[in-house]
């Protein structure tokens, strides 16, 4: 008999299991994210996605305390996500800027700690703000720090053995950044977060992780803007298809390739209908929507950190 449902959780090298439907809080503005935190969770999510250049964990923290007092979700039974930011990549701000995150979520430890992005900023100081998560210097660009990839991932590793982060990974990672980091790692990537959508596949990416045993998670993975795949005529016609949403069939989509999803909204209905993506779509289905790669990026980088080379 065909499967109809996909796999509630995917397995990391560590033996840690990783909910393949979590809550993403990019974005998600202070004053609001409590809500839509705690409305994740009674909805069922058991995997929230914090990162501390957000500027939001304080206030999630406050709904944690609040969900495992009342008993709706015991510790245990949730699995927690943050990030480093690329000001603290040095050995000691490393493990200063997850003590951080742990104090202002009010958690003992993390499931995942990612590196957010492979590339280091000039150190501004704790907690990050939205005054100084970008040192920029006159021409408007970001003042980097000598700081390897290397040395930010030994850190890392500390971490794990202190007992202060259960699983470390990397976010935004490609392949020649991965390829080095596994010539040196001792605790091996469990995860890389890359921004995938139905308009960003990323492919060749997501392959080298499974071979390398390196599970991916999708941020972003409704696309974004009047043009993403939420707009998209197949993605519409196959949601009718099915009885869903154009939102369930891009989650679906993921899932169906071993990819977990963290959606982000604040509005309780999607919430709730973006927790009920654990479908699966046809071969078919899977082979029409491959052909509508067209490598857009949401979170463009040239754009935010304003890192285009003027022609």
């Amino acid at each position: 008999m065909a499967m109809t449902t996909t796999p509630s959780s995917a397995k990391l090298v560590s033996g840690s299991q990783i909910p393949m439907i979590g809550f993403g809080t990019w974005k998600a503005e202070p004053g609001v994210v409590g809500q839509a935190v705690d409305c994740a969770i009674q909805t069922g999510y058991r995997h929230i996605d914090c990162a501390a250049a957000y500027c939001n964990e304080k206030e999630i923290g406050k709904v944690f305390q609040k969900v495992f007092s009342s008993g709706k979700c015991k510790r245990e039974e949730l699995f927690v996500t943050s990030k480093l930011w690329n000001t603290c990549h040095k050995k000691e701000h490393v493990i200063a800027a997850c003590k951080q995150t742990l104090s202002d979520l009010g958690l003992e430890y993390l499931d995942l700690y990612l590196t957010h992005w492979p590339i280091a900023f000039e150190y501004t100081g704790l907690p990050i703000t939205g005054d100084n998560a970008m040192p920029q210097d006159s021409n408007g660009k970001p003042k980097l720090a000598n700081v390897s990839l290397k040395e930010t991932w030994q850190a890392m590793e500390s971490l794990v053995r202190d007992g202060l982060v259960k699983n470390i990974g990397v976010s935004n990672f490609h392949i020649v950044e991965l390829l080095d980091l596994l010539t040196y790692c001792e605790i091996q990537p469990a995860v890389n977060q890359i921004e995938m959508h139905i308009y960003n596949q990323q492919e060749d990416l997501r392959a080298f992780c499974v071979q390398h045993n390196i599970h991916v998670t999708a941020y972003s993975p409704l696309g974004s803007g009047r043009t993403g795949p939420l707009q998209d005529p197949l993605v519409h016609q196959y949601a009718q298809q099915l009885g869903k949403t154009p939102a369930q069939v891009c989650l679906a989509w993921a899932r169906n390739k071993g990819v977990s999803v963290i959606p982000k909204s604040v509005t309780p209905k999607r919430i709730e209908e973006n927790f009920a993506c654990d479908f699966v779509l046809k071969p078919e289905m899977m082979q029409q929507l491959a052909k509508l790669d067209k490598q857009q990026v949401v979170c463009d980088t040239k754009e935010y950190w304003n890192l285009a080379v003027n022609s």
